[in-house]
C-alpha cells in the first residue's frame, strides 16, 4: 500500500511585465507611408521641372487647361463640336471647362494685349504652332471631324498663320455663285473663333474665288469674293470674337488662284491670317 502525501501542488505564476510603452497600434505605419510616397513624388518633380524645357512645360500646363472646350454631353450635332449644348461657353455654363476668354490661362493674361512676351515675340510663334495643331485636330482635347479636316489647310508664311478654308468637290463652303454660306462653312467659322482664343495676334480675313468657264461683260468675281469674306467676318464675330482684332478684310476675285486650273474648286476659299506681330 503506498504512501499518501499530504504536500500542495506546487502553482508557478508567470507575471507578464509591461514596459510601460505601447506602439498605439499600426496607425503610424500607413501616416509613415503617406510621407514616404509624397517625398517621392515631390522629388519626381524637381527631377521633371529640371529635366524638360519650359516649351515642354507649357505644352503639359496647356493639355490641363484645354482652350477648345469638350463637350460632357453630345448636342445632337455633326459639327465639330458636336452641336451646342447647356456646357458651350455661349451659354456660360462653364462647370470648370477649361482656359477661355472668360476664363484665361496665367501664360495668357501675363502677355497682356500686345501678345508679345519677354522673348521678343518666341511666344507667340509657339502659340501660332498651337493654334495651328488646334486646327488641324492633334492635339487631345480637339473634336474636330474628318469632314471638317478635308477643307482646312494650314500654312506658315512671312505675314504670319494662314488658315485656308476651301471647297471641295462634293462639299462646297458657299451656295454656287452667291454668299450663302453653307452648313459646312458656318462649322468651320466655330472652329476658327474659339480656336483663335489661343493668340492675340491680328487677322485678316480675304475671300477667293474661281475663274468663270465663260466671259461676262461684267466680271462678279469681285463683288462675289468680297461679300463672302464680309460673310465670314461677321460669322466669327457672332462667335465671339473680337471685332478689334480684324486688320483687313478683302476680296481677291479669281487673281490668286490656288490650283493651277482657274475654273477648279479648289480656288473658292477663304483665308484666314493670323498676323505677325511688329
Amino acid at each position: 500500500m503506498g504512501t499518501q502525501s499530504n504536500a500542495a501542488p506546487i502553482i508557478i505564476k508567470k507575471k507578464r511585465v509591461s514596459g510601460g510603452e505601447s506602439h498605439h497600434g499600426g496607425a503610424w505605419k500607413v501616416a509613415y507611408a503617406d510621407f514616404v510616397t509624397a517625398m517621392m513624388a515631390f522629388f519626381m518633380l524637381m527631377w521633371l521641372l529640371n529635366a524638360t524645357t519650359e516649351k515642354q512645360r507649357k505644352g503639359l500646363a496647356d493639355y490641363f487647361s484645354p482652350t477648345i472646350p469638350v463637350n460632357p454631353v453630345s448636342g445632337g450635332g455633326d459639327g465639330p463640336f458636336g452641336g451646342n449644348d447647356m456646357f458651350s461657353e455661349v451659354t456660360l455654363v462653364m462647370e470648370g471647362s477649361g482656359a477661355a476668354k472668360q476664363q484665361p490661362t496665367t501664360a495668357r493674361q501675363a502677355r497682356g494685349s500686345s501678345g508679345v512676351s519677354a522673348d521678343k515675340g518666341k511666344e507667340v510663334s509657339e502659340d501660332l504652332t498651337t493654334l495651328e495643331a488646334q486646327l488641324l485636330g492633334r492635339t487631345g482635347e480637339s473634336l474636330v471631324s474628318e469632314k471638317v479636316l478635308k477643307h482646312i489647310v494650314t500654312r506658315v508664311t512671312d505675314e504670319g498663320l494662314v488658315v485656308e478654308l476651301f471647297d471641295t468637290e462634293d462639299q462646297p463652303l458657299f451656295e454656287s455663285g452667291t454668299d450663302e454660306p453653307t452648313p459646312m462653312m458656318r462649322a468651320l467659322a466655330v472652329l476658327v473663333a474659339r480656336s483663335s482664343d489661343i493668340v492675340t495676334n491680328q487677322v485678316a480675313v480675304e475671300g477667293h474665288v474661281s475663274a468663270s468657264p465663260v466671259v461676262l461683260a461684267r466680271n462678279p468675281s469681285w463683288d462675289v469674293s468680297t461679300s463672302r469674306a464680309q460673310v465670314v467676318r461677321q460669322l466669327l464675330e457672332d462667335k465671339g470674337f473680337s471685332n478689334s482684332r480684324l486688320d483687313r478684310v478683302t476680296g481677291h476675285a479669281d487673281r490668286e488662284l490656288s490650283d493651277k486650273n482657274p475654273m477648279a474648286v479648289r480656288n473658292n476659299r477663304i483665308e484666314i491670317i493670323f498676323l505677325r506681330n511688329t
